[in-house]
């Protein structure tokens, strides 16, 4: 019972924040604003959406590829199809409840594939701790190559982070603490059903360390913001007013935009408004700016809810047979 009411309690603050910035957004536009953002709207090119559409999945497909690769060293090898679905699945759960993704897809393809889905959940933490590292490189590179534009702003953001090295410290601190006490646990319930799942889990992480192949590793990784960052200059292409950006400026962008995603509840709110202060460094107008803002996360939106929703429907008939066979064969 308080397993459940953190996770609801979890679901309503990050969406209640993102309820409330939409509703600051709202109010703080002019009526000349709104205008704008709405006609901005309706002049969507919408031959656009189809590339972009196809960048979205190819994201997901490479995230799929990717993960594979972690799991062979723990012999595990599940097929390309069931975990590109699984993946998808994922993404959709993330949607209704913070990070419930992550536990979702290792839950999707362990019914699937028959395989231990405590060892998986260590992989996924692995491979969000790489994507972190991916982010902090892709910001001091479009700082560096950006820094005409948004350089003041950045410094000043960054003077404000390391003001709080208090926090900082605080945080360390408590990750310090967080191991410790896991090891504890861990050796005080071994046998236990919480003792095998740490287990598994140190094997997940442990598992990007063993892994042979690295490079197909890091391209995959390449892949996969590359195709963030296409979607993001696509989107430039829909719109008149954003048309002219360039692929510079589509970086800075989805740095500011994958931080709105992971700020509020399935970004709602905090996407539009990050993406659409940084593209005022770009001069493009409030309205404007907004109206691509709610295009851009509508439509990354949208193709997880039609993928994922496609992809629970597809999964069970896809694996029907394999069921079947494998009764057949234990008869």
């Amino acid at each position: 019972m308080n397993k459940t009411l953190s996770k609801i309690l979890q679901y309503v603050v990050f969406l209640g924040l993102g309820i409330a910035i939409v509703v600051y957004m709202y109010h703080s536009l002019s009526p000349k604003d709104r205008d704008e953002m709405i006609t901005a709207i309706k002049g969507v090119r919408l031959w656009i959406m189809i590339p972009i559409f196809i960048s979205g999945f190819l994201s997901h497909f490479f995230r799929a590829l990717r993960w594979k690769l972690l799991l062979e060293p723990l012999r595990i090898h599940p097929g390309t199809v069931n975990t590109t679905l699984a993946v998808l699945i994922g993404y959709v759960a993330n949607l209704v409840l913070p990070r419930a993704g992550e536990v979702a897809k290792c839950t999707v393809l362990a019914k699937y594939e028959k395989v231990p889905a405590d060892k998986m959940v260590g992989t996924i933490l692995a491979e969000r701790a790489f994507d972190v590292i991916c982010l902090f490189i892709i910001i001091i590179m479009a700082c560096v190559l950006q820094a005409h534009i948004i350089g003041t702003y950045a410094q000043e953001q960054l003077m404000k982070l390391l003001a709080k090295k208090y926090l900082f410290l605080g945080l360390i601190a408590l990750l310090g603490v967080g191991l410790v006490a896991l090891l504890l646990v861990y050796r005080r319930h071994k046998e236990t059903k919480i003792g095998k799942f740490i287990k598994g889990m140190s094997h997940g992480v442990s598992a990007i360390i063993h892994m042979k192949k690295r490079w197909a590793f890091i391209g995959y990784t390449v892949l996969i913001w590359f195709m963030y960052l296409l979607q993001v200059y696509l989107g430039f292409l829909g719109l008149p007013a954003t048309d002219h950006l360039s692929m510079l400026a589509a970086l800075v962008v989805l740095i500011f935009g994958s931080i709105g995603m992971i700020t509020t509840q399935g970004g709602i709110g905090a996407y539009t408004f990050l993406v659409a202060h940084i593209l005022h460094f770009y001069h493009i107008e409030e309205g404007s700016a907004q109206a691509f803002g709610w295009i851009a996360w509508a439509v990354q939106t949208g193709i997880i809810v039609i993928l994922g929703a496609a992809s629970i429907i597809i999964l069970p008939i896809l694996n029907r047979n394999y069921n079947a066979q494998d009764k057949l064969g234990n008869q």
